[in-house]
Order: structure tokens, then sequence, then C-alpha cells
């Protein structure tokens, strides 16, 4: 006999399952920890290599302006205000990127619970039938 509760919560179950739950498990799968580790070093390795080209494409619009600068310029003091706008970005995006994952993360683990709740309840429903 059908179960109409019984077939609507599965219903539930695994519409999540099929969609935003196949991301849920797989970020559950991590500590916290290494989840936020592993996501700001991707952000910090991709943001290298935006600031990288960023930077080429800047000398090579000013070309003319830094050749003619070349030699004039104080090459500590042009690098360390190289470095020093690099590292107030890649911190700053790092920050945000801490932020962003570890909201989803949590977001991930709540959801699950839930999930997990109403698998219990499919199961007790299993067991009460006569």
């Amino acid at each position: 006999m059908i179960h109409e509760e019984r077939v609507i919560l599965m219903t539930k179950l695994q519409a999540y399952e099929d969609g935003e739950g196949k991301k849920d498990i797989a970020t559950s799968n991590y500590f916290r920890g290494d989840y936020l580790g592993s996501q700001m070093l991707k952000s910090v390795i991709t943001m290298t290599i935006a600031a990288a080209v960023f930077y080429a494409g800047y000398i090579f619009y000013n070309l003319e302006s830094f050749m003619k600068d070349l030699y004039q310029i104080d090459w500590i003091e042009y690098a360390k205000m190289l470095l020093t706008r690099y590292l107030i970005l890649v911190i700053g995006y790092a920050l945000i990127t801490y932020l962003v994952y570890a909201y989803r993360y949590a977001k991930a683990k709540k959801n699950l619970k839930k999930y997990y709740g109403g698998l219990k309840a499919l199961n007790a429903m299993y067991h009460d039938e006569p």
C-alpha cells in the first residue's frame, strides 16, 4: 500500500540529493579547516595569476614611459610598492574567500542535518507500519 506521507518525504529527499545535496555532500567530506584552507589556497593562486596578468597588461600599455624611466627608477622602492599592493590585494581577497566559504560550509552542514533528519523520519515511517 502506498503511503502518501512517505512518498512526499522520499520525493523531497531525492530532489535535495539530486540538486543541492551533491555539493553539500562533497563539501561535508572535508573537515572545516581543510575545506577553508583548500579554497583559500585556490583563491590566492588565482589572485596571483590575475595580478600578474593585470600588471603585465599595465606595463605593455605604458611601455614607452616605462622604457624611458627604466634607468631612473629606484627598483627597491618600486618592488616594495608592488609587493605592498599585492599583499593588500591578496589578504583582502583571502579574507573575503574565508567569509564566503565559511558561510557555505556552515550552510551545507545545516542542510545535511535536515536531510539526515528526513532520512531518520523516513526510516521511522517504515518501522512504524503494521
